[in-house]
């Protein structure tokens, strides 16, 4: 159980692995070759596919900047938060939550926002197997077994876990629950009939239907959030601020076009943001106990 306002200890519970995995990138020979490290979390169900996916986007910022780079694909989300406050990583591309935590933790900086199909924003979702009647909700789906995503995920973990709270519901007692999963690993447990209902984010069940990694009647979606800010490039408390702009145009400069080439599906370019872009997450976070603001 983790203690209320302690985000230092959160971090720590959940970054395991992925922080592991992010000390390989700090050699000192990789420092001295002047190369940028870059982090991103688990988007895809494997490592190998996320890397594919995501290193078109990060070869093309350390190109802008004129420097080589090294990428890691973590195996949670906060263990971003922590490699970067830590100096392990120098930018990210991370979920919403995770960013709060890099701020809280850190003092990382939000200097983009991501566009899914020209929107800034996307919704946190509970899905369900099919076969399950919950005509009421969530009222017919107490004592059903649930799976949460990691606790450094925005959709997966903070955002239902708030929604729920604000109900005066505590998930852990009112369903058969359990967390850690990613997204994908989510989404496959429901197909497969091994847990009844899963959080995940429209973006990642409309991809991995596209993808045909489960059919498009796998699961049924029995819960929708408020649109939520998409996923933040962030940069490290302290790295170079000339190097931190060259970041940030080279994403902004992104177009519809471009982006086809550089970046996974259905993202189309970057907006500016800042740290404010997240108040909302920062609002959940604070309410559960878990940082202060």
């Amino acid at each position: 159980m983790i203690p209320p306002n302690s985000t230092t200890r959160l971090l720590s519970y959940v970054a395991g692995i992925g922080l592991a995995v992010l000390a390989t990138i700090t050699p000192v020979a990789a420092q001295q070759a002047g190369k940028i490290r870059f982090a991103v979390g688990p988007f895809q169900a494997t490592p190998g596919d996320t890397r594919n996916a995501y290193e078109p986007f990060f070869r093309h910022l350390a190109a802008a900047a004129g420097r080589d780079f090294d990428l890691v694909v973590t195996t949670d989300w906060a263990g971003i938060a922590t490699a970067l406050a830590n100096g392990q990583a120098d930018a990210a591309w991370m979920g919403p939550w995770g960013y709060v935590l890099a701020n809280k933790e850190g003092q990382a900086q939000a200097i983009a926002t991501v566009k899914y199909d020209g929107k800034p924003f996307y919704h946190a979702i509970i899905v369900a197997r099919p076969s399950l009647t919950l005509a009421k909700w969530p009222e017919d789906a107490k004592g059903l077994s649930i799976s949460f995503a990691d606790r450094g995920s925005t959709s997966g973990w903070l955002i239902p876990t708030f929604w729920f709270k604000s109900r005066e519901i505590d998930p852990k007692s009112y369903f058969k629950y359990r967390e850690g999963a990613s997204h994908p690993a989510n989404e496959i447990a429901v197909a497969n009939g091994q847990v009844d209902l899963a959080t995940d984010y429209d973006r990642n069940l409309r991809s991995m239907i596209e993808r045909k990694l489960i059919a498009a009647d796998a699961v049924k979606v029995v819960w929708t959030s408020e649109p939520l800010p998409n996923d933040a490039l962030v940069a490290r408390a302290g790295l170079d601020p000339a190097l931190t702009e060259k970041l940030r145009e080279a994403a902004l400069g992104i177009d519809e076009t471009a982006a086809k080439t550089l970046l996974p599906p259905h993202y189309t370019g970057w907006v500016p943001a800042t740290h404010k872009s997240y108040e909302l997450i920062e609002q959940a976070g604070a309410s559960l106990g878990i940082i202060k603001r």
